[in-house]
């Protein structure tokens, strides 16, 4: 089970994941952080990049933070 260290950054103008030269991964997010939008995007963005269902994405720590790690279950 992966866990990603995650920096999130809504309000961005384009939803994009990278990864950084740090370790970290920077998710660029449409959604405001509002109502756990932007969570639910990042859920949707990882299950994508990494080819699995958002039902196995989950936000472990920092829900409410910028810096998030997020688990990737198999």
């Amino acid at each position: 089970m992966p866990i990603l260290l995650v920096k999130a950054k809504p309000n961005a103008r384009a939803s994009t994941l990278t990864w950084q030269e740090d370790g970290t991964w920077l998710a660029q997010l449409k959604s405001p952080p509002v109502d756990g939008k932007a969570n639910a995007e990042l859920i949707a963005l990882v299950a994508k990049e990494f080819g699995c269902a958002k039902s196995a994405v989950t936000i472990k720590t920092g829900a409410g933070s910028k810096l998030k790690r997020v688990e990737i279950r198999d």
